[in-house]
């Protein structure tokens, strides 16, 4: 598995992978939602770039919202990062406040194709 700061990742099985929690702080980064979500996928790009996959191989997304009304300004980020009509499953559950004083946290798993 990868362990980089925040960043895991880990081959539950041969083309399994999981990513763990990605989140990026409001508060310390004085940013709009769009931008703090921008800020949580670029991280998974980057660990999916490092595991030799991209956002194609992922089949699943769980997202964490402090606020669900930041669901459109979350969700018009995130629909960048796919082509359309190849979205993962996805759950984005209101979880109240998060860690850091994040708006989001997202986990994804991916299957190497």
């Amino acid at each position: 598995y990868i362990c980089r700061g925040s960043d895991v990742l880990v081959r539950d099985r041969p083309g399994n992978v999981r990513l763990g929690g990605q989140f990026a702080s409001a508060i310390r980064l004085r940013v709009e939602p769009e931008e703090e979500a921008r800020n949580v996928m670029e991280q998974f790009r980057a660990v999916l770039t490092e595991a030799g996959m991209s956002f194609e191989d992922v089949v699943f997304v769980q997202v964490y919202c402090s606020d669900v009304a930041h669901f459109e300004q979350f969700n018009s980020v995130y629909r960048g990062y796919f082509r359309e009509g190849a979205f993962p499953a996805r759950a984005f559950l209101g979880s109240g406040k998060l860690l850091f004083d994040a708006r989001f946290e997202v986990q994804m798993i991916a299957v190497e194709r």
